[in-house]
């Protein structure tokens, strides 16, 4: 049997356990990241398929898994605070999507353009709905001061957030009397945390606006540009990130953490081991309720997860030009009734519950590996039933389950593809004679790569019995075992996974490390980050150093061909 020692073990390569690594790297520990897939990045990376050219060449197409859009990019923002402090803030660049209308929201009615701004927002809301200028103001007061009220880390007086932060959106809706299509507009954003008014807290949903209100960016090269980053950080301090490396077992002796088994047999020991895994496998399987209290296990496995999301791949042999928008596509104005159908395992009426485009060749027009010349690349995702059952199988991926022949299966995915690009031609015009690549990810395909429950992007729904104190916090009561994740109390999303990883290796250390990087600190010196090579790829990168040197010839020789050397 193999054995190595390492300082510190971070489990799952997402955004919240690469950016643990690196700030534990930064503080001088060795740390060794482990992650199961072939690629690092969890919900960052990106995925490519090659096509065959009629005269012989190839052409590839680069779609992003998780990254669509995100925000606090510019000046004072955490992305920047972050990446500056570990030295790689040069490295990281963000394009601004349409100030005036980063999300364009279709009704049967009319259109609304969704821009950056609380001010510009609410306007925008007020001359949409002239007749509910007193609810409106009313809702949009508490959702403001709900968001600046819980960024206060100095302990101030926060009533706004303790009357509301914790109550659901349903409640604040029906206290400022607002219409069905006032709701439907407010709630666009509840798909980017996949719960209903009546299920959800009034805090997440203030702070999803909150994010997009100084603007909405993408960053210049996919999302994969960011744990390729935060990868070479790790590295250059002396960690590394070892992919196709499962964990099979967090070890425990005497209630305190000794290292991780690997799948192979290996044998890692460390004093410290982060779990970003999915919660509840981290509990059921890596773990085990052994070495764990009976409330511990009964939250893990008693929670409700968020919906999963299915996503469709698409590039078209045509320029669609338009503005640097996101897309949303709603059949009608019912918010709480679509969540309640979806959550009993069907589709409402039988159709989606609405439709996300994100145009990636809109949002990085320089990035030459999203597709060839006069193509656009894009997606289009929507909210799944709950269950394994609506796609004919029992059990997923990550539990053995067999799936990808399935009739149901197959037939479920040709459904969504073809309500999907019904819905994108609603806003991009006719699209199926077009088709160069179309390819549907379904929940299962998510919990295949990720292994997370439910094949959800979300982790835990984000209602009151299942927020704040009540979510699992960083420090598990297993001495030197600490998790991260969507799962967490830092909750999901790049966003949520970075300041999960900053503040989870904050409590580790003893430092504000938050503070800190918002003060300006350099954590990282970024001349000790190496400069990029000359082919410096991101997908690549993210390999680690192992599989990269293994790989290196292959992928020489598959960009020659799509080159046509």
């Amino acid at each position: 049997m193999t054995t190595e020692e390492w300082d510190a073990v971070v489990v799952g390569s997402g955004p919240g356990g690469l950016t643990t690594a690196a700030c534990l790297a930064s503080a001088g520990r060795r740390v060794l990241v482990l992650e199961r897939h072939d690629v690092a990045g969890g919900n960052m990376q990106v995925f490519r398929r090659n096509h065959a050219r009629p005269d012989g060449g190839h052409d590839w197409f680069e779609f992003d898994v998780g990254v669509h859009y995100i925000g606090e990019c510019g000046p004072g923002g955490l992305f920047p605070a972050v990446f500056n402090a570990l030295g790689i803030g040069d490295r990281l660049h963000f394009r601004r999507l349409d100030d005036d209308g980063f999300d364009t929201l279709t009704f049967p009615d009319f259109t609304f353009r969704v821009p950056a701004g609380w001010d510009e927002y609410e306007r925008r809301l007020l001359a949409q709905f002239p007749n509910e200028k007193a609810g409106l103001e009313r809702c949009m007061k508490v959702l403001r001061e709900v968001a600046e009220q819980s960024r206060d880390i100095f302990g101030g007086e926060r009533p706004t957030f303790d009357l509301w932060a914790h109550r659901t959106l349903h409640e604040l809706f029906s206290e400022c009397e607002l219409s069905q299509q006032a709701v439907a507009v407010l709630d666009h954003w509840s798909g980017l945390y996949a719960g209903g008014p009546k299920q959800s807290i009034v805090l997440m949903h203030a702070g999803i606006i909150n994010h997009y209100m100084n603007g909405a960016y993408y960053p210049e090269g996919g999302g994969q540009v960011i744990p390729a980053r935060l990868i070479q950080v790790i590295e250059a301090l002396g960690g590394e990130v070892r992919c196709l490396a499962g964990a099979e077992r967090i070890l425990v002796e005497d209630g305190r953490v000794t290292g991780v088994r690997l799948e192979d047999g290996t044998e890692i020991q460390a004093p410290l081991v982060v779990s970003n895994a999915d919660y509840r496998r981290t509990i059921d399987h890596l773990v085990g309720h052994e070495h764990l209290s009976p409330g511990t296990v009964a939250w893990a496995d008693n929670a409700v997860m968020t919906l999963g999301l299915v996503c469709l791949y698409v590039a078209v042999d045509r320029v669609l030009d338009g503005p640097n928008t996101n897309y949303f596509v709603f059949p009608d104005y019912r918010t709480d009734e679509l969540y309640e159908e979806l959550d009993t395992g069907v589709l409402p009426d039988g159709n989606v519950p609405f439709a996300y485009i994100a145009l990636a060749s809109r949002k990085d027009p320089g990035n030459a590996e999203l597709c060839p010349p006069g193509h656009t690349n894009f997606q289009v995702m929507t909210l799944a039933p709950r269950g394994h059952e609506y796609w004919g199988v029992e059990a997923g991926p990550a539990d053995g389950g067999r799936y990808r022949r399935n009739e149901v299966y197959l037939t479920r995915k040709q459904e969504l593809t073809d309500k999907l690009l019904t819905a994108a031609e609603q806003v991009l015009g006719p699209l199926r004679d077009h088709l160069v690549h179309c390819e549907l990810a379904t929940t299962l395909s998510h919990e295949r790569y990720i292994h997370s429950t439910g094949g959800t992007s979300y982790g835990y729904m984000h209602t009151p019995e299942q927020t704040g104190d009540n979510r699992p916090d960083h420090r598990t009561e297993i001495d030197g075992l600490w998790v991260v994740g969507a799962n967490t109390v830092s909750g999901h999303g790049i966003a949520g996974g970075v300041t999960g990883g900053v503040f989870c290796a904050s409590k580790i250390l003893d430092r504000p490390l938050i503070v800190e990087m918002f003060m300006g600190q350099q954590l990282v010196d970024p001349a000790m980050v190496p400069p990029d090579p000359d082919d410096f790829d991101p997908l690549e990168y993210c390999r680690g150093a192992r599989l990269r040197a293994v790989r290196a010839d292959r992928v020489a020789s598959l960009r020659a061909r799509r080159d046509g050397a």
